[in-house]
């Protein structure tokens, strides 16, 4: 059995990480917006579930200008979310009950309320203040054009201009002003952001947008000549370490004097990083001596293949295993399209332009969604490595695709002139109750709304019920604690095609069928299946078997 102990200081190489957004959890003080009293008092659902830590999705003090990652004091909770007090509550409440708590940690950017960039407006050009940021005079004759042609990751130029006639850089939206790290006031503030969560008792770090931090600030700026903003194909248009924003070899210096940090405590703490850059890159940022760990998102943006996924898996546990790192695996976060709607949307589609459409060009079959995210996340669960699952996930939640446009908060809707609808579905406020006030989340409405039948995928209405979405987590986190011995996977060589099959420690083996046909079930005691099993010794399309 796996020691994920506060023991092992290795304990978050094969854990499984369950990602709480507060704001959308549960709401203690009943004004619709989730807070920190009400994730502690539902932590024991955590510890019924079965995951070893919980990850908090930002807290800080926020105007909300992107879901509270423009944070404006990185040291502070958000009033309306609760205090320090509270948080300290929290914590203490996750380790009573066995659990770790991992927190998210935003130092790409500040909130444009952040005193440090409220300090850079008005001591003006060329101040030390400014120095904190990445402030530049404009091009064309008298300055009225961006300082280049990076753009924003939420669309548009990442350049917003202020009354004296500079420009400030926002590699996301204009309310959070990007920080310069070369600067080393900068980096000293972020040490000591890490030692004041690490003395509060926080086991780990995840780290938002770790691959954006360096940046190449020599005049003249560098354009990105029309390569894109983000993502993969800006990546794979430039040589590597060298794109001017995005993945800098120099970003790594900072994650090992940050490892310093970690390691000065005990157990060290734990990191992961995002980083929306390609596996092998990716594996740099996860080494021993920098954050140990890193989201494999080509696993998440794979589609239901077996080719595809054994591919993905095949190069996470090769580049893990040359880096000294922990693969990691996860289905389901705050940013994408949720997995029980999203593997059922035909390859090739565009998940921006199907939720603009409210979720009906083309129309998901939930019952059918439902059952292949069911045996996503088995497949995904025995796998070697860390699982990182997304609040609701647990309950087979769909993505609420038809928010009115009215409602949604998200700035992508804004920034991109209504195309993209951005990210608001999937953090619609949880139901925890079949009926009631928003479900149970709070006594005062939910800040997004709920559509009705939320009612049939409640905490409630699941909890014992024999097959449901939720004792499938409850029993498949437990059977993996039992099961987990080693991070070895040694893959059938026998294997139908559209099927999956690799055996564990142990004997411990998993097949998930991925085709459109039935096929033999392996020989073995079934210790779980993803769903109904007929007798005639099959395993049907869209299901996943652990074998014993």
């Amino acid at each position: 059995m796996a020691d994920l102990s506060s023991r092992n200081p290795d304990w978050w190489r094969q854990a499984v990480i369950y990602q709480v957004y507060p704001r959308s959890f549960a709401d203690a003080d009943g004004d619709g917006l989730g807070d920190l009293k009400g994730i502690t008092q539902r932590l024991d659902h955590l510890g019924a579930l079965g995951v070893d830590a919980l990850w908090l999705s930002p807290f800080y003090p926020s105007e909300l200008a992107d879901g509270g990652y423009d944070v404006a004091d990185h040291r502070d909770v958000d009033p309306r979310l609760g205090s320090l007090d509270d948080f300290d509550a929290l914590v203490a409440e996750a380790h009573r009950l066995g659990l770790k708590v991992v927190v998210d940690l935003v130092p790409n950017h500040t909130s444009h309320q952040h005193p440090w960039f409220q300090e850079a407006l008005r001591a003006g050009p060329g101040s030390a203040a400014r120095e904190r940021y990445v402030f530049r005079p404009g091009r064309g004759t008298r300055g009225e054009l961006p300082p280049s042609d990076w753009q924003s990751v939420f669309g548009g130029s990442a350049w917003h201009r202020v009354a004296d006639g500079e420009w400030y850089l926002h590699l996301f939206a204009a309310q959070q002003p990007d920080l310069n790290w070369d600067n080393e006031e900068v980096r000293a503030d972020f040490r000591t952001t890490l030692r004041f969560w690490s003395d509060r008792g926080v086991d780990g770090f995840r780290v938002d947008v770790a691959h954006g931090l360096a940046k190449e600030l020599t005049e003249p700026l560098r354009d990105i000549g029309g390569i894109g903003a983000s993502g993969e194909t800006a990546l794979l248009r430039v040589p590597p370490g060298d794109h001017p924003y995005w993945d800098r070899d120099e970003v790594h210096e900072i994650y090992r004097d940050w490892r310093k940090v970690f390691d000065a405590y005990r157990p060290p703490r734990s990191a992961v990083a995002e980083a929306w850059v390609p596996g092998p890159r990716r594996a740099l940022y996860a080494r021993p001596d920098e954050l140990g760990q890193a989201f494999n998102f080509e696993y998440l943006e794979a589609g239901w293949s077996a080719q595809e996924l054994r591919r993905v898996i095949t190069e996470e546990l090769a580049t893990a295993r040359a880096a000294g790192a922990a693969a990691t695996w996860v289905l389901s976060n705050h940013d994408v399209v949720r997995h029980h709607s999203r593997l059922m949307l035909p390859p090739g589609t565009d998940p921006g332009a199907w939720l603009l459409s409210g979720g009906h060009a083309p129309a998901v079959d939930r019952e059918a969604g439902l059952r292949r995210g069911r045996a996503a996340t088995l497949l995904m669960l025995a796998l070697p490595g860390a699982s990182y699952l997304y609040q609701g996930e647990e309950l087979g939640l769909p993505e609420v695709a038809d928010l009115p446009t009215e409602v949604l908060q998200d700035p992508i809707w804004e920034q991109t002139g209504h195309v993209r609808k951005g990210r608001d579905g999937c953090r619609v406020p949880l139901p925890w109750t079949a009926d009631g006030a928003s479900y149970g989340f709070g006594p005062g409405g939910a800040w997004l709304p709920q559509p009705a039948d939320f009612a049939a995928y409640a905490v409630e209405a699941q909890s014992g019920v024999e097959g449901s979405t939720l004792e499938l987590y409850r029993t498949a986190l437990r059977l993996r604690r039992k099961l987990l011995d080693g991070e070895s996977l040694i893959w059938s060589t026998d294997s139908p095609e559209g099927v999956l099959d690799f055996s564990r420690c142990e004997g411990w083996r998993c097949v998930a069928n991925l085709g459109a046909a039935a096929v033999p079930m392996p020989a073995g005691e079934v210790l779980l299946s993803s769903g109904p099993l007929p007798g005639d010794g099959g395993l049907p399309p869209d299901t996943t078997v652990w074998l014993g």
